[in-house]
């Protein structure tokens, strides 16, 4: 059953899918960290049609057009049995959905959707890995200013602070909702050292500068930390 809306900016976009898919609409659900924020200035939509054609998103070009001009996030779009059929490809991305959601309308679109633990594994170690390399990458650009590197360092850790929930539920931990509260459970379930997240966060929150020393000395004990990461996912599929 659909929760109540509170958001007159949700109940105007759902009154609009509604009107564009009628009958075909199956379901309209929010998703993600601010879905039970009311007062959050965006939110996360995922849309769910019994079928799914061109014309269908024709139909809805002009309720999606006023709503992400109003500076909300693109809509997702699934239809039922794409829905079912793609929870081996995105396992990550329907983890996060199904974690932290509200049913604006219709039935819960997760009610039949199951995730398998070999296809959780399987991307998050292939997303961590990935977002390894690529911060590896990104120090050669950024290691002569100490103010780069410390921006790579805290865009970096909003990505990794994501695939972390997946690293929580591999392990059996409930995963948090904020990427702060994910982090700071996966330093605990892992035995990380929390000092170098610790200092991310900070400079994120008081915007402080480093010097260079300060700077590449941290980078070291970050990347080293989330090597720990992916070493403890690799780790998994040894032991099953």
């Amino acid at each position: 059953m659909a929760d109540e809306i509170k958001s007159k900016k949700l109940e105007r976009f759902v009154n609009d899918l509604e009107a564009a898919h009628a009958d075909n609409l199956s379901s309209v659900t929010v998703y993600g960290s601010t879905a039970h924020d009311d007062a959050a200035a965006k939110h996360d939509v995922l849309i769910v049609l019994r079928r799914l054609e061109l014309d269908d998103l024709r139909r809805a070009t002009e309720p999606v057009r006023d709503w992400t001009r109003s500076g909300q996030p693109m809509p997702v779009y699934f239809s039922q049995d794409e829905l079912q059929r793609a929870a081996d490809v995105f396992p990550i991305e329907f983890l996060q959905m199904e974690q932290a959601r509200i049913v604006l309308y219709g039935s819960d679109p997760f009610e039949f959707v199951e995730i398998s633990q070999a296809n959780l594994r399987h991307q998050t170690e292939y997303e961590l890995r990935t977002k390894c390399l690529q911060l590896r990458r990104l120090y050669f650009s950024a290691a002569a200013s100490p103010d780069q590197l410390t921006q790579l360092m805290t865009d970096s850790l909003s990505s990794f602070a994501a695939l972390f929930r997946a690293v929580l539920i591999l392990h059996g931990a409930p995963p948090p909702v904020t990427k702060r509260d994910a982090v700071r459970a996966t330093v605990r379930v892992l035995g990380l050292d929390s000092s170098p997240f610790d200092r991310i966060f900070e400079l994120i929150e008081k915007k402080t500068r480093q010097r260079k020393p300060e700077a590449e000395n941290l980078f070291g004990n970050y990347l080293a930390e989330i090597q720990k990461v992916v070493d403890a996912v690799d780790q998994i599929e040894q032991n099953q």
